[in-house]
């Protein structure tokens, strides 16, 4: 998409306030989460499209058996749909609180809905990056790709990222763990590195850890992308409010990833930092004083003498220099040094001792 606004790899995280399906339904809470995801700095605000008759069928089992209101996954699911007019009321809602509006679609009839409502991009679901046909019909709108990894092997993974790249559409992999909430050992944030070097593309991570953790570290690691599900409260009804972050703690993982951003941007020279200091060595560091008073002509001993601030006198480096063996040769040319050692074994009486050992004379006597 020629004007879109995602754009990754530039060294700026595409932060993504995942609401999935919190708003459990309410077309007034799918809005309200816009203003709260926008309100908190994020740049994307993502959805779920689910289409039941589409996508499942009555048989379909609960992964967490949480509602007491549908009988069936597939009623949930049924439950979870907007009409294509709402879908457009979301979109242009977000897109006048400067989000991206992304949703990720679970059936061909989703796709279609949401090209025809206008997608900057397309985010793959974990359990739809084996689904061929649904990844063609995405493909041919020619938008970007990201593809969440939390249920494909790098096989998988590599077919998928292949017939993106087929189409010369940029593509983005993100690791994804699929479990609710996610411990810190299965986060795998190793796999940012892995992507990075085999598909040689923008990484991030899908966070399902449920803490403000995960993302903070990813970022530290050059994350191009991160998404995060939020929720408004963890007392909130639904499947994923034990994955996700309080908008507050969203709000702190973005004011941490920028500000991680200008930490990694800017490396410091410890040389030149050093110099910009200069005036408040004066304040922080000490001079060498006399711990008591001294008369004139006392030859100093390093007991005599003590650390203490300011700083504008002679530094604790140079106490070598005033105390000690410091105050040596070390400036004079070599022959220099040459001709006074000589001179010192001259002046060693013990010298003569041993010379007379070599004088016949003595052995005669």
């Amino acid at each position: 998409m020629a004007d879109s606004r995602l754009v990754l790899g530039t060294g700026r995280c595409l932060l993504i306030g995942e609401v999935a399906l919190t708003h459990d339904g309410s077309l007034g809470l799918a809005h309200a989460y816009i203003d709260a995801v926008a309100d908190v700095g994020a740049d994307a605000v993502k959805f779920q499209t689910h289409i039941a008759a589409a996508e499942s069928t009555p048989d379909e089992p609960f992964r967490v058996h949480f509602s007491q209101q549908d009988a069936t996954r597939y009623d949930y699911w049924k439950r979870m749909e907007f009409t294509e007019s709402q879908w457009r009321e979301l979109a242009v809602h977000a897109t006048d609180r400067n989000l991206i509006f992304l949703s990720s679609p679970f059936s061909l009839e989703a796709v279609d809905l949401l090209e025809r409502v206008g997608m900057e991009a397309w985010k793959v679901p974990s359990g739809e990056v084996g689904n061929m046909a649904l990844l063609d019909r995405m493909i041919t709108t020619g938008k970007p790709v990201i593809l969440s990894s939390g249920l494909s092997s790098l096989a998988e993974l590599d077919t998928a990222v292949s017939l993106v790249r087929t189409a010369e559409l940029p593509v983005a992999v993100l690791q994804c763990t699929t479990a609710y909430p996610c411990p810190p050992d299965r986060v795998g944030l190793n796999m940012l590195s892995v992507f990075r070097e085999r598909y040689n593309c923008p990484v991030g991570l899908s966070d399902h850890s449920g803490t403000i953790y995960a993302g903070l570290a990813a970022s530290t690691l050059g994350a191009d992308v991160l998404e995060v599900h939020v929720t408004m409260s963890r007392e909130l009804f639904g499947p994923d409010v034990v994955a996700s972050v309080t908008l507050e703690e969203f709000r702190q993982i973005i004011n941490g990833v920028r500000f991680i951003e200008q930490m990694k941007a800017n490396p410091v020279d410890k040389d030149h930092a050093a110099a910009e200091v200069q005036p408040l060595r004066a304040i922080f560091t000490k001079s060498l004083v006399a711990r008591i008073d001294l008369p004139s002509g006392t030859i100093l001993q390093a007991d005599q003498l003590v650390a203490k601030k300011p700083g504008t006198g002679v530094s604790p480096e140079r106490l070598g220099d005033i105390v000690g063996p410091n105050g040596n040769f070390q400036t004079l040319p070599t022959f220099s040094k040459l001709s006074l050692s000589f001179g010192m074994l001259l002046g060693r009486l013990e010298l003569f001792a041993v010379l007379v050992l070599f004088f016949p004379s003595f052995w005669k006597n």
